[in-house]
């Protein structure tokens, strides 16, 4: 799939985040980074990089996430496009957890935005973030780094995690489903299912199915090759058919939307607790982002080798 130089994201927006970037800074950053010797400490023989993975472009980006420039360049693009604002719209997948998690798994966690924020509000629970992507998870251990926060990095397929059955509490996945083909989100709840404890919860923060299917030109702009099939879907179904109760989705600022489920409880099991816990930012921060860096460009940009 060729990269294409005329999106609406290419020929309009993109100027326009560029005088909101610091690009000098992010250079400086990408520059101090020795990327591969890095990521080999993530980096797994026994991952299988899936072929949908690496046969499509995203944002702009060829090879999509395996690269650097992806890592570096992943969270500008979110903090523009998730109105009203990023931490916000990843702050509601945090307040639908109905669960007192003692293990946290967050599926496809990118830069670790969202792992940053289970970890603030569960700071006792054993968190990991596992991606495909070892340069993402790069960005992230930098991250949890200047945030002070304690958290496991693994290189996997959310697939196939090979975890222990019944080893989580909590199950998440932020801004996933949308870049991955409908069956393999089916296969990463069921996935989801195996893992959790009964009584265990799953949640799915991702764009809002019922409004992304009257916006046909968000492909256009963000390149999204997955994203049709995505919105023509529906994360309750998927979650049914994978074996989850109590599943229900709440609109996140008409964009977005959070689907919860419940892997049933059987006799014998511990009761489900609600909790309420919020993430804060530190140090005054009031990004997700809570390093040295406060702008970054789009992945659109792909200004890095």
């Amino acid at each position: 799939m060729a990269v294409r130089q005329d999106t609406i994201w290419e020929r309009f927006l993109s100027p326009v985040v560029r005088l909101l970037i610091d690009e000098q800074g992010l250079q400086r950053y990408a520059e101090s980074v020795d990327w591969e010797k890095e990521s080999d400490r993530y980096r797994r023989a026994d991952v299988t990089i899936p072929t949908y993975y690496t046969s499509q472009n995203f944002h702009g980006i060829k090879r999509g996430y395996l690269n650097p420039g992806a890592a570096v360049t992943y969270d500008p693009i979110t903090q523009y496009v998730l109105p009203p604002n990023e931490t916000v719209v990843r702050q509601a997948l945090i307040d639908a957890i109905q669960v007192q998690p003692r293990r946290i798994l967050d599926l496809g966690c990118g830069t670790g935005s969202t792992t940053l924020m289970l970890k603030q509000a569960f700071p006792q629970a054993e968190v990991i973030g596992l991606d495909l992507s070892p340069y993402m998870l790069v960005r992230a251990s930098h991250k949890a780094q200047n945030a002070g926060l304690e958290i496991s990095w693994r290189h996997g397929n959310a697939e196939r995690t090979s975890f222990p059955d019944a080893s989580f509490d909590l199950v998440t996945a932020s801004l996933l489903f949308h870049e991955t083909p409908v069956a393999v989100s089916q296969a990463i709840l069921r996935e989801a299912f195996r893992l959790l404890v009964s009584g265990g919860q799953v949640l799915i923060l991702d764009g809002n199915q019922k409004t992304i299917r009257q916006l046909d030109w968000l492909n256009n702009v963000f390149e999204e090759p997955y994203i049709q099939e995505y919105a023509a879907g529906s994360i309750d179904a998927w979650m049914g058919a994978a074996g989850f109760g109590s599943v229900q989705t709440q609109d996140v600022w008409w964009i977005n939307q959070v689907t919860s489920g419940i892997k049933p409880i059987v006799s014998g099991d511990r009761n489900v607790q609600r909790n309420t816990m919020r993430y804060t930012p530190t140090q005054g921060d009031t990004t997700v982002d809570n390093g040295e860096l406060q702008g970054f460009p789009s992945p659109a940009f792909n200004i890095l080798p």
